[in-house]
């Protein structure tokens, strides 16, 4: 890589952040726009990585990313709504003249916990080896472990979700166009942002009824009506529902009837 061989070096950082919805962004600290695989990286002087620590050990490798909120791209409402939350972050490094083409990686990882505060931000990027840190085995529990739908549950969700447009909000509580089509089939399930100033979030559902819903939190950003949302049905994660609802006790996922461990209290007289 003869850029970094030279007497004076053209040394340019570049990131590629993809979020979770799709959105490609990419970004530079270069006083130019650079051009790389198609996608035009802004010149953003303010974005600044911290030394990046990497190891040969199973630890953690972790950075941060610090830039100012001039970029109508990343704007602290996105940010504090959580539209940056685990989106893939590449860092690498170019020669900013085009002469050589061969690109430096630095690092990749996914966006953790992001903080705002004085018109800028600071994002910390967790490196792959931070999957290591979550459990090896899976922990025994009375309710099934899978999500409704996954490689695991194997229900099909085609028929399980809609598309419905929203009537009137207050707080956490939405009323739609259409009622649900049995009760509480929303509970437990996800609400997606298709269109409004939410869109392109995800909202959890405590429970429904009828032709509203209750989120487990309010919206992020203001909700208007007509805003267009999918609603996907959910699961208690019980057995009973399980068999009952979905005909799939095959592939419960949990021990319902493993004894827990108050067992050694259960005696007579208890």
């Amino acid at each position: 890589m003869s850029f970094l061989e030279g007497t004076l070096t053209t040394i340019a950082l570049c990131w590629r952040i993809e979020r979770c919805d799709g959105i490609a962004l990419g970004l530079t600290d270069h006083d130019r726009d650079l051009t790389i695989d198609g996608l035009v990286h802004r010149a953003a002087p303010g974005m600044t990585p911290s030394a990046i620590r990497r190891s040969d050990g199973l630890d953690a490798d972790t950075m941060d990313i610090t830039g100012a909120l001039t970029s109508a791209a990343i704007t602290e409402a996105d940010l504090v709504a959580g539209r940056w939350d685990g989106a893939r972050v590449i860092l690498f490094a170019v020669d900013w003249t085009g002469a050589d083409a061969a690109r430096v990686p630095l690092g990749i990882g996914t966006i953790g916990a992001v903080e705002t505060q004085r018109g800028g931000f600071t994002a910390e990027l967790r490196g792959t080896g931070a999957m290591l840190e979550g459990p090896v085995v899976e922990l025994t529990s009375p309710e099934c472990r899978a999500e409704l739908g996954d490689a695991r549950c194997r229900v099909p969700l085609a028929a399980r979700r809609r598309l419905l447009r929203i009537v009137a909000s207050a707080g956490q509580r939405l009323t739609l166009d259409a009622v649900e089509p049995s009760a509480g089939a929303y509970g437990g399930g996800l609400l997606r942002w298709i269109g409004g100033a939410n869109s392109g979030l995800r909202s959890a559902i405590a429970g429904s009824d009828g032709a509203s819903v209750t989120l487990r939190s309010e919206p992020p950003l203001a909700v208007a009506a007509g805003d267009l949302v999918e609603l996907i049905e959910g699961c208690d994660k019980s057995l009973a529902t399980c068999a009952a609802r979905f005909g799939n006790a095959p592939n419960f996922r949990g021990e319902p009837y493993l004894p827990g461990i108050d067992l050694l209290t259960r005696y007579p007289g208890a």
